[in-house]
């Protein structure tokens, strides 16, 4: 069984920074970022594969935010840079543990956290 553990939101200002973490137990084969706004659907953001660290993003992720993992600690980080309101959202981790199914479509994947707030104010 896979659980996923998630920190490090909070408020910022437009341009500023934060590091989402997500502490994991259990076999993963690919973790993903989502985001959910207030009325909008949930969203892919990034993509890591577990085993060889290939990482996709979504185009509004391009540029300014980066997905990593460090397998020591068990844990998937994704580093926000050049926040904007728009990125606003509960933020959530969700786990893969078999290669099937697109990597963008939350309904492929098995394994959610509880989501952690991300605001950004102008």
């Amino acid at each position: 069984q896979v659980q996923l553990v998630e920190s490090g939101g909070g408020s910022v200002q437009a341009g500023g920074s934060l590091r989402l973490s997500c502490v994991t137990s259990g076999y993963t084969y690919s973790i993903s970022w989502f985001r959910q706004a207030p009325g909008k659907e949930r969203e892919v953001v990034a993509y890591i594969n577990s085993r060889n660290g290939n990482t996709v993003y979504a185009d509004s992720a391009k540029g300014r935010f980066t997905i990593s993992q460090d397998n020591v600690k068990n844990t998937v980080y994704l580093q926000m840079d050049s926040l904007k309101p728009e990125d606003t959202a509960i933020y959530y981790c969700a786990a893969k543990a078999r290669p099937y199914g697109g990597w963008s479509s939350p309904s492929t994947y098995a394994y959610w956290g509880q989501g952690t707030q991300v605001t950004v104010s102008s």
